[in-house]
């Protein structure tokens, strides 16, 4: 009797000792994928998921309230509820995400986005945008904001065509042009619908 109860508490012990080892295997798995998790990923993961709509403190003090739409490695796109169209943000130009509790949570989790989604930089919208002219207007760092339509998207900077916000880029309307460091945009907003996804 006496060997079966001892037996039994080395059994308990041994399980005890087992499911300890494993919860610190699985904190420490969990805290290396945590680890791994970009910015890039977090936000994929909020794309169509979110229960309310998020808040991006931009640089320069500028906040945007929006439905996040899209995203790329180095820019989020966010419907924030406006007449005109969505709202693209330099991933170089956020400060901070404020998105719910549960959002918070969902983000954390992650998502893998395909291997085409990881490709569509920044620049490789901007130039999309100048391809299909395509109205915007820049807000600057400073807060200075640039109504016209793309003409060049390079790999740090941009050519703008000004002209009225609403106005089609024309010769004969351009009113002028500025070549733009993708450094001093803290947003892009498209003038008209288009299709991000």
């Amino acid at each position: 009797m006496r060997w079966d109860r001892f037996f039994e508490d080395l059994e308990d012990q041994l399980d005890s000792e087992w499911e300890a080892e494993r919860a610190a295997l699985d904190t420490e798995a969990e805290r290396l994928r945590l680890a791994r998790l970009s910015l890039f990923q977090r936000l994929h993961a909020l794309v169509g998921a979110v229960e309310d709509a998020i808040t991006l403190d931009l640089v320069g003090g500028a906040a945007v309230t929006g439905v996040p739409v899209a995203v790329g490695p180095d820019w989020l796109a966010v419907d924030d509820g406006g007449a005109r169209g969505a709202l693209i943000v330099p991933l170089a130009a956020l400060v901070a995400v404020g998105p719910t509790h549960a959002d918070l949570l969902r983000s954390a989790r992650g998502s893998e986005p395909g291997r085409l989604r990881e490709r569509m930089t920044l620049g490789f919208l901007l130039r999309d945008l100048a391809r299909r002219r395509v109205p915007v207007t820049l807000y600057a760092v400073d807060g200075r904001e640039y109504c016209g339509t793309i003409d060049r998207a390079a790999s740090d900077h941009l050519d703008l065509a000004l002209h009225d916000r609403g106005s089609p880029r024309r010769a004969d309307l351009v009113s002028g042009y500025r070549i733009v460091p993708l450094s001093a945009v803290t947003a892009v907003r498209l003038e008209a619908p288009a299709s991000l996804a």
